[in-house]
């Protein structure tokens, strides 16, 4: 199968069965407390996972569906369990599960309760081991073998065990224990990637692990016993391997005994003599003597796989890259290279961008500025001219610096990590952290944005994401905001409108993901070693984001410029602005004048400041309006519909109905938001008066 990257194609190999749709994987996630199981869940997880209890218990269960490369799994985080001998209670209903799922077997008729949870069983068991205490987990390994499932071991905070000298031999674990074994640092988001693909593979190959069968000694007393329950009638009613069946019964499991003695009771007398009979020749009693050699075989693992070394080894090193993780990927510290980056994003947008638009738009419509066309044919001609200018303005300076950026910060490997630290927090607006990139870009302009969130996401998820980016402050929209409300309202000013923006993105987030409910399934986040960027990459990526620009916005641009040219030219301005009195007088207490420079900034945001100041006969605008005008028109400028270039992405990334609803949400927002911050201030100063 290919897979088209930019402009580039790859060539991806497909293996077979897909796991997709009713043939999606299910797996469980098992572990000791401590093991990093719950952080596991949550890298991976979806932005809504299904809660629930296993039934007649208050343990809770999360389960969600995650996209693995072409397949999809259903994951399950089942609470943790230490053992799977002498479960009682709320401990045995994960058990059930693991065996049975949803499938009641014939020994189970009799209970009242229906099955642990309302799916299947899981098809392959991932075990989620801390690196750093190896042997109590291993004991655990050993039972999970028994279940006749595949099983693959995440050996986690692989970090913490290297800082304490301890080196692992993956392989030699893997050999002894015949199941893939997959380091990983769940935390920080490293090796993920890999042990859910091993653990498609390992599924698809279904092979399961070695069997691990007690020592000789015990194997030996135990015969008698073993064909004495190696019937056909007992393996039908309880369903389960019978090397399981027989190490629960001879370790005097409560739930198998019960079980037995009420569907077997005329076997049960028997099958607890031979019981008591394999023990007589131990040092200990057998159950004990079962448990203390699981402890002997978990600590013969160890001692053949784990060796003291130097931190050098593997996840201990403290180069460069140990450092950039720290930096990138850490918890808390993320956060803090998440917002170096969000910097350098301003850094280009004000700075670099800014010079570069003083180089060419200015100079272009400074060249410009004394041709005034007074024919119609003229004034066409010189809209057109506009159009292409505003064009010029809008991918020159601010699209491609920008896209050029991320894009290396993407090839270096930067952005990915970035976009795991963010992941959490985007899940509160029904998203994942791969939209980072694209809210990001919008910074800029929010058209490559939109195409940017459209590939990274799909279904609902591409519609909330494309809804929310039209809220970010593009660089013209915060252009207007520096300019103004810099000028006549202070930093604080300033500051208000940024965050009353993040509010406001954080509200509609909230919402539009609980109007969408049936989200996407939760992403498997690669975490790629750094690399150099190269230039191939690097312009074959910006061409392939920016390209639909000369297709999509190009035409909508010019055209918009020349109907407005010609509503100009015809003198249409009174009408329109005594149509839209209702909202810019009576609702947002602004000049009938601000009219048609409100109603055309959908061309673009510095022309509706070019015509702010045309209608208004000054650049001094602070001499006609007050402080409380001022932030109105800020507000509404800031949330109304971006520019007819965003419009016409979203036709084609979202379609008609949802960016029409997008449109219309904005419309909204920027009335109700501009509106309501106007009543309340102007309320307020009629109270300090």
């Amino acid at each position: 199968m290919k897979r088209i990257s930019g402009s580039t194609e790859t060539a991806v190999p497909l293996r077979t069965p897909l796991f997709r749709g009713e043939r999606r994987l299910r797996i469980a996630l098992v572990g000791l407390p401590g093991g990093g199981k719950t952080t596991l869940f949550d890298a991976v997880s979806s932005t809504a996972p299904h809660r629930g209890e296993l039934t007649g218990t208050h343990r809770v269960y999360r389960e969600c569906t995650v996209q693995i490369g072409f397949d999809e799994a259903s994951v399950v985080d089942l609470p943790s369990i230490h053992s799977l001998h002498h479960l009682e209670g709320d401990d045995l209903s994960a058990l059930k599960y693991l065996l049975w799922g949803d499938e009641r077997p014939p020994v189970s008729v009799h209970e009242q309760s229906g099955p642990p949870v309302p799916f299947a069983p899981p098809d392959l068991i991932i075990q989620v081991v801390d690196a750093t205490s190896l042997q109590s987990h291993l004991e655990l390994t050993l039972e999970l073998s028994q279940l006749g499932r595949p099983i693959v071991l995440a050996l986690n905070h692989m970090d913490e065990a290297a800082e304490k000298g301890l080196y692992i031999n993956i392989k030699s674990m893997e050999k002894l224990l015949g199941m893939p074994v997959v380091p990983t640092v769940a935390l920080m988001g490293q090796g993920i990637a890999q042990l859910f693909s091993a653990a498609v593979n390992a599924a698809r190959e279904a092979t399961c692990p070695l069997p691990q069968p007690p020592s000789r000694h015990i194997a030996e007393s135990l015969q008698a016993l073993t064909a004495a329950m190696n019937r056909p009638e007992i393996h039908a009613a309880f369903r389960v391997p019978h090397p399981l069946l027989l190490m629960q019964f001879a370790a005097d499991d409560r739930f198998v005994e019960d079980e037995l003695g009420q569907h077997f009771p005329q076997l049960l007398p028997q099958l607890r003599a031979l019981r008591n009979a394999a023990g007589l020749g131990l040092p200990r009693p057998l159950a004990e003597e079962m448990h203390a050699d699981r402890h002997h075989r978990a600590a013969t693992l160890v001692e053949a796989a784990m060796r003291m070394g130097s931190a050098a080894h593997g996840y201990g090193g403290r180069g460069w890259r140990y450092w950039l993780d720290e930096l990138f990927l850490h918890p808390q510290w993320g956060l803090i290279g998440s917002l170096a980056v969000f910097a350098a994003v301003l850094f280009v947008v004000f700075e670099i961008s800014g010079w570069i638009d003083s180089m060419t738009t200015a100079r272009l419509t400074e060249a410009l500025a004394d041709w005034q066309p007074q024919s119609t044919a003229g004034v066409v001609a010189r809209a057109v001219a506009d159009g292409l200018i505003g064009l010029v303005g809008i991918v020159v300076p601010y699209m491609i610096p920008l896209v050029m950026l991320l894009v290396t910060l993407e090839e270096a490997g930067l952005m990915h990590r970035i976009a795991f630290v963010v992941d959490r927090g985007f899940h509160q607006i029904g998203l994942h952290g791969g939209v980072a990139v694209p809210f990001l870009l919008g910074l800029g302009c929010n058209v490559p944005a939109i195409s940017g969130a459209a590939k990274a996401t799909s279904g609902r998820e591409r519609v909330i994401a494309s809804v929310l980016i039209t809220f970010v402050p593009c660089s013209a929209r915060s252009a207007i905001i520096l300019a103004i409300a810099g000028k006549y309202l202070g930093a604080a000013g300033v500051f208000s409108i940024f965050a009353l923006t993040l509010i406001v993105i954080a509200v509609m987030g909230r919402l539009l993901s609980r109007r969408n409910r049936d989200l996407g399934p939760g992403q498997v986040q690669e975490i790629p070693a750094y690399a150099l960027p190269t230039w191939r990459i690097l312009l074959a990526e910006t061409w392939a984001r920016t390209s639909d620009i000369l297709t999509i916005v190009t035409p909508l641009l010019v055209g918009g410029s020349v109907v407005l040219a010609l509503l100009n030219h015809v003198g249409a301005d009174s009408l329109i602005n005594t149509l839209l009195m209702p909202v810019t007088v009576l609702w947002l207490g602004l000049p009938l004048a601000l009219g048609v420079p409100l109603l055309f900034g959908v061309l673009r945001k510095e022309l509706s400041l070019l015509m702010i100041f045309q209608a208004l006969g000054t650049q001094e605008i602070g001499n006609l309006l007050d402080s409380v005008q001022i932030l109105t028109l800020l507000l509404f400028l800031t949330f109304y519909i971006p520019c007819v270039s965003t419009f016409a992405v979203m036709l084609k990334t979202i379609g008609r109905r949802d960016a029409l609803f997008s449109v219309s949400l904005s419309v909204g927002v920027a009335l109700l938001v501009s509106g309501i911050v106007r009543l309340a201030l102007g309320g307020v100063q009629l109270l300090a008066n």
